[in-house]
């Protein structure tokens, strides 16, 4: 007989509504919602007044280092401190060593995400110049999507072949897969960073990042592969967009009916280029963090529906790999996996955002735009992943609970006032009060696709 678990008094937050309810949780799955909170019997009971309940975030964009980068990070250490920050499910990047640009390599990664993984996974299958007959081999049922680098970032996999990209995006169009692009112009980042050498050598101050990895770089990409999106009516979703002039190229409103959607990340919402001042490298990402201008608009798109997904790039490095004072050995991207809901809530308490956004862009909309099967929701029949969250529970990152294998985060001495208390995945109460109290039982993520 499976087991039972029963939360008591959670305020629910699913599909743009907050109620009070009982949920029953019967083996993976969820068994009842009973608005009426007459429910009394199960094996374990949570009590969890005054707390919030949302389904587990999904993380569409994360690179957990292994295999082959696992002195940066692997995907135990990473999917446990995600699991400890309230997502349940990850989809983990190509760019690893080696590179996930064949089937077989591809099948590697899975095999080692049933071994370590404490949050259920996928894999994106890796584009190069070169791999175009394994990338359409990929299976739409079973793998998250096709990743294309448009501008070089860690582990090189930049593709400029324009007859390769249109390939891959017709795949997309007759598949359903969705093409995931990292979208900078090449060659304007290489002219940009030409001239600072120039004028600065090696030691450029972080400052100038924005202005190598620029704007101009970011819209020209993106116009550009949204064009060749809309001539092959592929599924393009534009990753962690960072100006407000290639918001215009999206548009707002609903998921459901969109083939080009956009994605916005956690430090692209919460720090902007005058925090270069103080965190430095550790805030060093590509595409770059820009103005204040910029960041203020993306939220707003978060708003408006241009932007409809929110995930964190999670890309850890050593510290140091990070601080090293050449600006082109200085590694870009850091760890955010435990900290990304904590950090979308305190913008909701500032006003920023709602509970009901937070929870459509971090959860629901990632179910739809990837069809992910029975997850993303707080639905009777649908796996139990499941966050519990206190609103009101201050804490401040600091060494001594950052999970990362790295040993930092970009948040390190910042406070929040929110906290995961409980994460449940696929029935089980994996992580509660700091704790991690069971084994995972997590599992490759299935996809509703033709």
């Amino acid at each position: 007989m499976n087991k039972t678990t029963l939360i008591k008094n959670a305020k629910l937050i699913n599909e743009g509504e907050i109620f009070q309810a009982d949920l029953l949780i019967e083996g993976e799955y969820i068994k009842t919602i009973d608005r009426s909170q007459s429910l009394t019997d199960a094996d374990q009971i949570i009590d969890a007044s005054g707390k919030y309940l949302i389904p587990g975030m999904i993380d569409d964009q994360v690179h957990f280092r292994d295999p082959g980068l696992t002195h940066k990070g692997d995907l135990y250490t990473e999917s446990r401190a995600a699991v400890a920050g309230g997502i349940t499910s990850f989809m983990e990047m190509p760019n690893t060593v080696p590179r996930a640009l064949t089937q077989d390599l591809l099948a590697d990664k899975y095999k080692i995400g049933a071994e370590k993984s404490f949050a259920n996974y996928s894999f994106y299958m890796g584009t190069a110049n070169d791999n175009l007959a394994e990338v359409l081999k990929t299976d739409p049922a079973t793998v998250c999507g096709i990743k294309i680098f448009l501008g070089a970032s860690t582990g090189n996999m930049l593709v400029d072949k324009t007859e390769v990209i249109e390939e891959v995006l017709k795949y997309s169009a007759k598949t359903g897969l969705i093409c995931t692009v990292h979208s900078e112009d090449e060659q304007t980042i290489i002219d940009n960073a030409a001239k600072y050498k120039a004028k600065y050598g090696d030691e450029i101050d972080i400052k100038y990042h924005p202005e190598i990895r620029s704007r101009e770089a970011c819209y020209k990409c993106t116009k550009n592969i949204i064009g060749l999106a809309k001539k092959h009516k592929a599924n393009l979703h534009v990753l962690h967009i960072s100006t407000k002039e290639e918001l215009e190229l999206f548009e707002a409103g609903e998921i459901d009916s969109k083939n080009i959607t956009a994605e916005a990340c956690v430090h692209h919402l919460s720090f902007c280029d005058e925090d270069y001042a103080t965190k430095g490298n550790k805030i060093k990402w590509n595409p770059a963090i820009k103005t204040s201008e910029d960041r203020a608009a993306i939220r707003a798109a978060v708003n408006q529906g241009r932007i409809d997904i929110i995930a964190t790039d999670h890309a850890p490095h050593t510290i140091e790999e990070k601080t090293n004072s050449n600006y082109f050995k200085s590694a870009a991207g850091g760890p955010l996996v435990q900290h990304a809901l904590p950090a979308l809530f305190e913008l909701f308490h500032q006003g920023v955002f709602s509970l009901e956004t937070i929870v459509q862009k971090t959860s629901h909309n990632i179910a739809k735009r990837f069809k992910v099967d029975k997850r993303g929701y707080i639905r009777e029949g649908y796996y139990a992943d499941l966050t519990l969250v206190d609103l009101d529970s201050p804490w401040t990152v600091d060494a001594s609970n950052i999970l990362y294998k790295c040993g930092w985060s970009p948040f390190e001495g910042d406070s929040f006032k929110s906290a995961i208390t409980h994460t449940i995945v696929n029935g089980l109460i994996v992580y509660e009060h700091g704790e991690f109290i069971a084994k995972p039982n997590s599992m490759r993520l299935a996809f509703l696709r033709n």
